[in-house]
């Protein structure tokens, strides 16, 4: 396997899939100490809420005085979580990546991603709270923090579906949303379980290779190891081809491509021109299993890479293609 310098297509789509109006009110500065969640407390006379005790993916601990109430969406998948809960009316703003739904793109006015981090226009919506998913990173959160911004760290989910779900759960809370959070997370959770469950019926564990940047066709990249790709395809029933890499995000030599013979072939780099064609006009790549049986696929890359609610559509769009006897595919 062959490593290059990673290509400005390749990083376009990482930061984009992985990225992820209120009245205004004054920045409410860092807070300091850290326990449970939010639980109403019923009064006569207030509707005052206790405070929300949180530690954020850095490991900074929070103590928030209530849900917020104007917030800075830095991240795709946080954007989406936010639509998905009913909490759109909260989002002042959002980076340039956050394009779904329809809805979240008059509001995408920030620029965030390849080092870059437009602090002053964050400054300037005034919100109380700022989402940063792994598209920030750590430097910048400080940054931002510095200058007295309430910044709360999302990490992208180690585990699909429990990280996802903890991550809903956590911007449920941080929203005063948990009843909502939780209706999400069970209907996602239905449906990953009917897929789990039916993938398991096949004893045929067909191999599958990713490729999320074929800039380079002699080495493309693909997803390695415990990346949200590598764990949708064995949820759905299959081999991750790029599971022996040792990166998350590598090149792979057409060569090895070539040896382990890949059953299904999924382009997530379509937006970039790649087509079925176009894969199979390749020198030797003709000669795959894949190509020669028709098994080359267009995969929505925003929905397999960006940890938010569509992530389960992700899973339900490479199952029909892993195992369309079972999924009601088109082989």
């Amino acid at each position: 396997m062959k490593r290059n310098r990673i290509p400005m297509s390749l990083l376009i789509i990482l930061a984009t899939v992985l990225a992820g109006c209120a009245p205004a009110a004054a920045a409410i500065p860092p807070a300091q100490t850290p326990t449970t969640a939010v639980v109403p407390t019923p009064s006569a006379t207030a509707t005052a809420l206790p405070p929300i005790v949180l530690t954020d993916g850095l490991g900074t601990e929070f103590k928030l005085s209530g849900p917020a109430q104007r917030i800075v969406s830095l991240g795709a998948s946080n954007t989406e979580i936010l639509f998905a809960l009913g909490a759109e009316n909260l989002i002042a703003g959002c980076d340039q990546f956050s394009d779904h739904p329809e809805a979240a793109k008059p509001l995408a006015v920030i620029s965030a991603g390849y080092g870059t981090l437009d602090v002053e226009t964050i400054k300037a919506l005034e919100p109380d709270l700022v989402l940063a998913a792994e598209i920030i990173s750590a430097d910048q959160v400080q940054a931002m923090r510095s200058l007295g911004l309430t910044v709360f760290y999302i990490a992208n989910p180690a585990s699909v579906p429990e990280g996802l779900f903890a991550n809903i759960r956590t911007i449920g809370t941080l929203t005063g949303r948990n009843p909502e959070a939780e209706s999400v997370v069970a209907g996602l959770q239905t449906r990953f379980d009917a897929v789990k469950e039916t993938a398991a019926v096949s004893s045929n564990h067909p191999l599958v290779f990713f490729e999320l940047d074929g800039t380079d066709p002699a080495r493309p990249y693909t997803a390695g190891p415990g990346t949200f790709i590598d764990m949708l395809i064995q949820t759905a029933g299959g081999r991750n081809l790029g599971a022996s890499l040792s990166a998350s995000w590598a090149q792979i030599s057409a060569e090895e491509i070539f040896r382990q013979d890949p059953d299904i072939i999924l382009l997530g780099d379509t937006a970039f021109g790649v087509t079925v064609e176009s894969v199979a006009a390749r020198p030797g790549w003709g000669n795959l299993a894949a190509v020669k049986n028709g098994a080359v696929f267009a995969v929505d890359s925003n929905l397999v890479l960006r940890p938010g609610p569509r992530l389960i559509d992700g899973l339900e769009a490479m199952a029909s293609r892993i195992h369309p006897e079972l999924f009601g595919g088109t082989s």
